[in-house]
């Protein structure tokens, strides 16, 4: 019966052990977050016309140079 007790009360820690672990929460938080983001761009780019995307694709290409000098 001891042994039975045991083996019971091991079970006990490692689930609430395991409830208590909440390591990686964040990232998946922040994945989460990252892919609503991109959800939200595909959809704007998607209702509006080219030349927004070629704006963009301007701006950023004029970021980059700026930075290197």
């Amino acid at each position: 019966m001891n042994f039975i007790k045991g083996l019971y009360a091991k079970a006990i820690n490692n689930v609430e052990a395991m409830k208590n672990d909440e390591r990686g929460s964040q990232t998946l938080e922040w994945l989460g977050i990252a892919a609503v983001i991109v959800i939200i761009v595909g959809i704007i780019s998607n209702a509006f016309d080219d030349s927004l995307g070629d704006t963009v694709k301007e701006k950023f290409e004029e970021f980059i140079d700026n930075i290197g000098g």
